[in-house]
């Protein structure tokens, strides 16, 4: 059965058969990802869990097997579609994240804090979580690098971005 209105819909495991998510922000961003989906795999991508899209909703999706140079490799994916890479060791992970255009956030999750600093130092993203998802606030900055941004908004340096500086340099003789 369709949900007609926003308040039909209930919170569920978003991996759950039986899970009703909200819309894309539209029914075109539905069919630009549900594109996106069907190119991967005509391009070798392998679906782990094959979405179903219905007018703005788009179901859950993973999908493997995704090589570089599969043209999803280097997009990005807005909605609810993950992808899954296997990498050989903690470089060759990182050398799989660095390797997009994009560098907005990521997150990295280990027991081992050595790890986790080593790795989020070794990611070229504006931002890194550790450990958990959320972690977002007011008072810190958020931005990305290469294609995700320039600067920061939030927090100090957020403010930063709003004001005019002035450098005066003096010469005596």
């Amino acid at each position: 059965m369709p949900v007609e209105r926003l308040s039909e819909i209930t919170p569920a495991d978003p991996m759950l058969d039986d899970t009703v998510l909200g819309p894309l922000s539209s029914a075109d961003a539905a069919e630009r990802l549900a594109a996106q989906v069907q190119r991967a795999i005509a391009n070798g991508a392998t679906a782990l869990l094959a979405p179903e899209r219905r007018r703005a909703f788009h179901g859950c999706g993973v999908l493997a097997d995704v090589t570089a140079d599969n043209p999803v490799h280097r997009e990005e994916l807005f909605g609810p579609v993950a992808v899954l890479y296997r990498a050989a060791d903690e470089g060759h992970a990182v050398e799989i994240a660095n390797d997009t255009p994009f560098g907005l956030g990521s997150y990295v999750y280990t027991d081992d804090l050595n790890q986790a600093n080593r790795v989020a130092n070794a990611l070229d993203t504006g931002m890194v979580y550790i450990n958990g998802v959320g972690q977002d606030a007011v008072e810190l900055p958020f931005g990305g690098t290469k294609q995700s941004g320039v600067g920061r908004e939030l927090g100090s340096l957020g403010i930063r971005e709003f004001v005019n500086h002035q450098l005066i340099r003096t010469v005596t003789y």
